[in-house]
Parts: C-alpha cells; structure tokens; sequence
C-alpha cells in the first residue's frame, strides 16, 4: 500500500483518487471547493479544503510523507507550475503534475516535477498503440521500447506449446503470464500448451 495526496478535484483529480483507492491504498486530497471535497471525502482516506498555492496549506499535510504527490490543476498553469515547485521545496519525494497542452511540459519539468502527465496526448497514444496491435485487449508502455500487450490467443498457436511456437525468436517478445477469467498465471514452463477452444 502507498500514500498519495491529490492536489486539485476536477473529473481528473477525483477519478485518479477514486482509482487510487480501489488499488487499496492510502489517498488525501485538497481542494479549495468545499463541495468538491466533501463529495469526495467519504470515498478516501482523508479530504481537506484548502488553497495549494499557499504554502502553509501544503507544509501542514506533511509533505514528504507521500510517496507521491499528483498536481491536478486544471485551467490555471500558473498555479500548477507554482505548487509543483512548492512541493519540491518541502521535500516531496515524487511529484506528478497534470498538462493541459504541449508546451507546459517543458516547464513543469523543469521546475521539478518528476513525471508529467499530458492526458489527451497519454490517452492518444495509448489507443492508438492498443488498436493498431492485432488482437490486443490492453496494452501498457513501460518505456518507448518495451511495452506489456494482453492478447487473444493467435489460431496457429493453439495446441502447441511456447517452446514450438517459439515465440522469442519468431516474433522478438516473451509470454509474461496466460490470462483464464479473472485469473493471470506467471507463465515460466516452455511446455505449456495453449489451449484448443471446445
């Protein structure tokens, strides 16, 4: 379990708590309307109104006892470019900040932020990756190189095991696990045979 503070509740900020918290872990979020957070305040760990661009806010949440810290702010880069940099100041071990656009990137990264998250341009090329690959269910990108594909089982792969497939020097990947249900087995044995469909 981690601990991580949600700084700024638009559809971003709650849905990234709300999701945060179903992984089973600790989340605090802050924000400045009082709606906002008392909507949210049942459903995490613990909720508190407050303005992130003063710095007194953000010293009493206890800073560098989050793993991570996510800036949300949406419609006001001033104020995400300023709290990302308040957060650094005050020990922050890892700060996430949120882009509306292209060329605030460059700047948040900048002035500290550790990861920058741009969500159109994330989300395009994730789907752009997930349905441009045959077959594929999810997919996940752990770095411009390598990336995770959940698959359906290919037609000419059923019956045979990994081994006469012999899908790491055909096709350059490795099988992490085989999927059954809801269930994900780790797949070590070169035996395993793919199943035939009844």
């Amino acid at each position: 379990m981690k601990s991580f503070l949600v700084l700024g509740l638009g559809r971003f900020g709650r849905h990234l708590a709300g999701k945060l918290m179903d992984l089973g872990n600790e989340v605090m979020v802050v924000d400045q309307d009082e709606e906002r957070v008392a909507r949210m305040a049942s459903k995490v760990t613990a909720a508190c109104v407050g303005d992130c661009q003063e710095e007194q806010v953000l010293e009493s949440l206890g800073i560098g006892n989050f793993d991570v810290c996510f800036v949300c702010v949406r419609d006001d880069f001033q104020c995400s470019l300023e709290t990302t940099a308040a957060l650094k100041d005050l020990g922050a071990k890892c700060v996430v900040a949120r882009a509306d656009q292209e060329k605030q990137i460059k700047f948040l990264k900048k002035i500290g932020a550790d990861y920058v998250v741009h969500t159109e341009m994330d989300m395009a090329f994730r789907t752009a990756m997930r349905f441009s690959a045959r077959n594929a269910f999810d997919y996940f990108e752990l770095t411009p190189q390598y990336a995770i594909f959940e698959i359906e089982t290919p037609e000419d792969w059923e019956g045979r095991t990994v081994m006469e497939v012999d899908v790491r020097r055909r096709y350059n990947v490795n099988i992490l696990g085989v999927k059954s249900g809801d269930v994900i087995v780790p797949l070590l044995d070169p035996a395993y045979r793919f199943p035939t469909p009844t």
